[in-house]
């Protein structure tokens, strides 16, 4: 999206506006997973887990959580503060703007959006490939953490 020219209609007519709302929609599902977690009692890591894995695990997890509510709000404050943004749609309506519009303040929310973004689908892949080495890999073990993340 943000690889297209300017020119492209298709980038501020739908591409935007639908990125944003799946956004607001992946703050609302952040909040969600935060007071779900917060409410509820984790199962044991397994007997064999390594404990360096269980810190890496438990660190990982909470990075994911912080960085899905994180993520979106850069994304929101990006938006809001742009001098040329047209608002933050949530499908049937707007959301209000709560930043001041100012250039400098995108250009940092920005980055903070795209750094933000870039790390948790890097931890999602830690996470996908550290439950594939154990699902797969440790054989004879008891690291399976796939049942317990179901």
């Amino acid at each position: 999206m943000t690889t297209l020219s300017d020119d492209t209609a298709a980038k501020f007519d739908w591409m935007y506006p639908v990125h944003k709302e799946f956004g607001v929609l992946a703050f609302v599902v952040g909040l969600i997973a935060v007071i779900v977690r917060l409410r509820s009692a984790l199962p044991p890591h397994p007997a064999d887990l390594k404990p360096w894995e269980a810190a890496l695990s438990v660190a990982t997890q909470r990075l994911m959580l912080a960085l899905g509510i994180i993520v979106p709000l850069m994304g929101y404050a990006m938006s809001s503060s742009y001098s040329q943004s047209d608002g933050v749609p949530f499908f049937f309506f707007d959301l209000p703007e709560l930043l001041g519009k100012n250039d400098k303040a995108f250009a940092i929310f920005a980055w903070a959006h795209k750094t933000t973004a870039y790390t948790l689908l890097a931890l999602i892949s830690l996470h996908v490939l550290a439950v594939i080495k154990h699902r797969f890999f440790d054989r004879g073990r008891d690291t399976d953490v796939l049942s317990r993340m179901i």
